[in-house]
């Protein structure tokens, strides 16, 4: 009976254990997955900052609107053109007129602007040394008269991008040390509770593969159960975002999604069996009188 119990006992301290090993890993694979989407959201959200960036070609005063649009066929084969608005003219005047209330052709007497061609550059391209190269090219089509754009907004934007890169490898780098801390403390403490039968099993002259095995096999399900919780916890998240903010969506893409769902996963059986792994090595190196 008393045997029973103890049996009984020890069972559900080892559910619980495993229980508990579960819900910690879970958690802190739900950390990894957000730190690694974020960074993933991050860098669609600065691709689209810089295609949001435009480069202004304006042609020469009186150049035919068939040489223009000529001119933009051309560019719209480039590498660096992600799309391109022609404005005319006449559209430009009605741009001025709406902007500043003041017609310039009742003091100028003629329409003063130019076919002028507006540039929306790819993401690759869009700092400061490529923006310069491209305006260079541009100004030595005879057609061109001036490219213009904003090399101030592009230098603080590609910094302040960068900054954001870099504040997330170092939250990233922080929270795999204390995920490697904290996963490590965990197996350790069940490998110790466990110290006699790897002892005993190694007395009576199993092999450590053999020894390792069962605790290898233990981890790698925790390693699986707590990375599809954590991925279905965030992907319930995102789903929340999702229809409480459409834009979200844009940002979030699903291939970004199954990279977060992937890493959470690797990450999860990568800890947790290298941990168990070397847990259990250490206990096998003890000898008989450092176990108690």
């Amino acid at each position: 009976m008393n045997r029973r119990k103890h049996s009984r006992k020890g069972r559900t301290a080892e559910r619980m254990q495993t229980l508990t090993s579960i819900i910690s890993t879970t958690m802190v694979l739900i950390l990894v997955g957000t730190v690694v989407l974020l960074a993933l959201t991050a860098r669609v959200l600065g691709d689209s900052v810089r295609e949001n960036l435009t480069v202004t070609v304006v042609t020469n005063d009186g150049t035919p609107s068939s040489e223009a649009m000529a001119l933009q066929g051309q560019l719209l084969d480039k590498p660096y053109v992600a799309g391109i608005h022609y404005v005319s003219s006449e559209e430009a005047l009605n741009e001025q007129i709406e902007g500043m209330g003041i017609d310039p052709t009742d003091f100028l007497g003629a329409n003063p602007f130019a076919i002028s061609l507006e540039l929306q550059i790819t993401s690759q391209y869009a700092c400061n040394d490529s923006l310069a190269w491209i305006a260079h090219e541009l100004k030595d089509r005879e057609i061109v008269a001036d490219v213009m754009y904003e090399k101030d907004l592009v230098e603080s934007l590609n910094e302040n991008l960068q900054r954001v890169s870099i504040i997330l490898l170092v939250i990233a780098g922080l929270l795999v040390l204390v995920s490697l801390v904290l996963i490590n403390n965990m197996v350790r403490l069940r490998v110790h509770d466990h110290r006699f039968r790897i002892q005993t099993m190694k007395l009576v002259g199993a092999r450590w593969a053999f020894i390792r095995r069962p605790f290898m096999q233990h981890s790698f399900w925790i390693g699986i159960v707590s990375a599809l919780l954590a991925d279905g916890v965030l992907l319930g998240c995102i789903r929340w975002a999702a229809a409480y903010d459409p834009t979200v969506a844009e940002y979030v893409t699903w291939p970004n999604i199954g990279i977060m769902a992937l890493s959470v996963l690797l990450f999860g059986l990568l800890i947790t069996n290298i941990c168990t792994y070397l847990s259990v090595t250490n206990y096998l190196r003890k000898r008989e009188n450092k176990l108690y």
